[in-house]
This record gives structure tokens, C-alpha cells and sequence, in this order.
């Protein structure tokens, strides 16, 4: 009976200069990998080479000992690929851009694929935007909803801003959402604009790195202050209180 191949969920890092939060054992987890799907080859390998510098100085990754393929649009040619893979009975890794694999991330395609074939599936722990956040912006940490990208147009955003406040309210949850950093600032003043004053927002900027600051306060007392995260990796988190 042919033994199917193993998938490790390996996170990867949320800042450049965040290497501590990446644990150790996440380098084991590589080691037993013959294959790994990424969604930007270049960076995922600059990633472990950084990862084995930082963490391993006296010992070399081989990073062409790897078979490599990208997770891009050609979904269901990835995933045959994939399948074929986990039948030769080889363990595989998938690393996401940045943070955990299948979280907000193209990854969830090939966990997917491997629960379909009943495989095992490993999740290892490390830095996720989403929890980091939530953690620290003292905002509902039970109830909660991740909701991506909001609408770039400025009268759709302001009603998806507004909707989210409102289910907010009703469900009294925290809604985290993201922006491309370079349109950051006009989504804070998009923010600013339509939320209700006592609606509480937090911002987290940089998070893992050495510049990293989460704050949370009312819409009313953001007024008040300056503020340029432009082209900074951020998330968004409000709460409306009833």
C-alpha cells in the first residue's frame, strides 16, 4: 500500500527583522520536506536562508535540494501537481507570503487538495497579523471577523465601513480588515470620516518588527492625531460598542 506524503503548514515572517517569531521547530519541519509550494519562490527562498543564518549560524540549508513549484493562478494545475506529489509519498511544505499558510492566503487550495486525500496535516505554530493584532488592541477577542480588503471606491467603502459597524453593534464582534500599505492613510481617513465618534479603532503597524506599535482608541480621540503609516504593513480593527 502506497504510504501518502505528509504537509507541513509552515509560517513565514510578517517583518524582515521578525525572525525570533518564528520558532524553532519550524526548521525540523522543513528538514523533513522533499517539496515545498510557495507563492513567491525568490522571497520563500531568501526566507529559509534567512531563517538558518539567524537561527542555525553554524549549519547551510541545501535550497536546491528542494523540489519547487509556486502556488499562482493556475489553480487546478497546482494541484494536480500537488496531489501527484503527496502520492509518490513525499512530505511537502507550503509557505505563504507572509504569516501562516492558509490564512488569508492561496495555501488554503492545497489543504484542501491534502484533506481530500486524507493525508496528514500539520499546522505549526507562528506569527499571524490577525492574532497579534486582536491579542493586543483589547477589543472582543470572542467574537471577532476577518473580512480581507475592503472596497477601494470611496462610496462603496464608506457603506461596507458603516455595515461593519453596524454588525459590529448587533453581534458585538471585532471586525480586523487590511489594506495595501501604499493606500493606508486614505483608508484611516476613510475611517475617520465615516465611523461613528465612540466606535473604537484599532491600529496595528509593523507588527514583529522593530517598529512595530499597535494602539486602539475612539474615532474620536483619533482625530486628534497625525497620522502616516504610508507603505507600513498594517491591520484594521473596529468595534461599536451598543
Amino acid at each position: 500500500m502506497e504510504q501518502t506524503g505528509k504537509v507541513y503548514l509552515i509560517p513565514s515572517l510578517l517583518d524582515e527583522n521578525g525572525v525570533e517569531a518564528v520558532p524553532l521547530y519550524i526548521l525540523d519541519a522543513v528538514k523533513n520536506c522533499q517539496v515545498l509550494f510557495v507563492e513567491n519562490e525568490r522571497t520563500a527562498r531568501r526566507y529559509l536562508k534567512q531563517l538558518w543564518k539567524a537561527r542555525l549560524p553554524g549549519e547551510q540549508i541545501i535550497i536546491d535540494d528542494f523540489e519547487w513549484f509556486a502556488i499562482d493562478k493556475a489553480e487546478q494545475q497546482v494541484q494536480i501537481i500537488f496531489r501527484s506529489k503527496l502520492k509518490e509519498g513525499k512530505n511537502i511544505g507550503i509557505i505563504s507570503e507572509a504569516g501562516c499558510p492558509g490564512i488569508a492566503d492561496p495555501g488554503q487550495l492545497l489543504v484542501a487538495a491534502a484533506q481530500g486525500m486524507n493525508a496528514t496535516i500539520q499546522p505549526l505554530v507562528g506569527p499571524s497579523s490577525i492574532l497579534l493584532a486582536l491579542m493586543a488592541s483589547g477589543l472582543n477577542g470572542q467574537q471577532f471577523q476577518f473580512v480581507g480588503y475592503l472596497p477601494i471606491e470611496n462610496v462603496q467603502r464608506a457603506k461596507a465601513i458603516k455595515d461593519l459597524e453596524a454588525e459590529s453593534q448587533q453581534r458585538n464582534c471585532t471586525q480586523l480588515f487590511i489594506e495595501t500599505p501604499y493606500r493606508n492613510n486614505q483608508l484611516i481617513e476613510a475611517l475617520l470620516k465615516t465611523c461613528r465618534p465612540s466606535t473604537k479603532l484599532c491600529i496595528a503597524v509593523d507588527l514583529t518588527g522593530k517598529n512595530e506599535w499597535i494602539r486602539t482608541k475612539t474615532i474620536a480621540d483619533w482625530k486628534k492625531e497625525k497620522i502616516d503609516i504610508h507603505k507600513r504593513p498594517a491591520l484594521f480593527l473596529i468595534h461599536t460598542y451598543h
